[in-house]
């Protein structure tokens, strides 16, 4: 099992929660179960409720969509995450390639954790706007609110 601290580390290399202060990814690691996966077991489907987000600790996950598989999710790399900002259903299906050990952050308890820590919101919103605005400019468009 692993400590909070321990969690705090692999969390900070999440890029949703590049911007969360390290003392404020405590509350993450709180919320955050470790899990144990087989060969074969499926995390979730494609066209599942989407509920959580989950970063590879060990082992890798394959992720399919309409049977081809378009990424492999190895150590440190998360995926899912945006289950944690959307109840859209999962577009891919997520299968454990070699035994997997994951961090799984349920939406519900994220949420909960957001609307009593504006730290972690600031953060994440931060990040979100960089992502955006990332986005925005390899379109090349600019944003309409000039006061941004």
């Amino acid at each position: 099992m692993l400590t909070v601290v321990e969690k705090v580390v692999l969390l900070q290399n999440v890029d949703v929660f590049s911007e969360v202060p390290a003392e404020q990814l405590t509350y993450l690691a709180s919320i955050a179960e470790e899990i144990d996966c087989l060969a074969g077991d499926v995390i979730f489907r494609e066209n599942d409720p989407a509920d959580a987000l989950y970063l590879v600790l060990d082992g890798k996950v394959g992720l399919k969509r309409d049977g081809k598989e378009i990424k492999q999710a190895g150590s440190q790399t998360a995926f899912g995450t945006w289950a944690l900002f959307d109840d859209e259903t999962r577009v891919v299906t997520a299968t454990v390639i070699e035994n997997a050990r994951l961090l799984k952050i349920d939406r519900g308890e994220f949420v909960d954790l957001l609307a009593d820590n504006v730290q972690v919101t600031q953060g994440v919103l931060k990040m979100l706007v960089k992502r955006v605005r990332g986005i925005m400019d390899k379109l090349g468009t600019q944003p309409r609110d000039s006061a941004s």
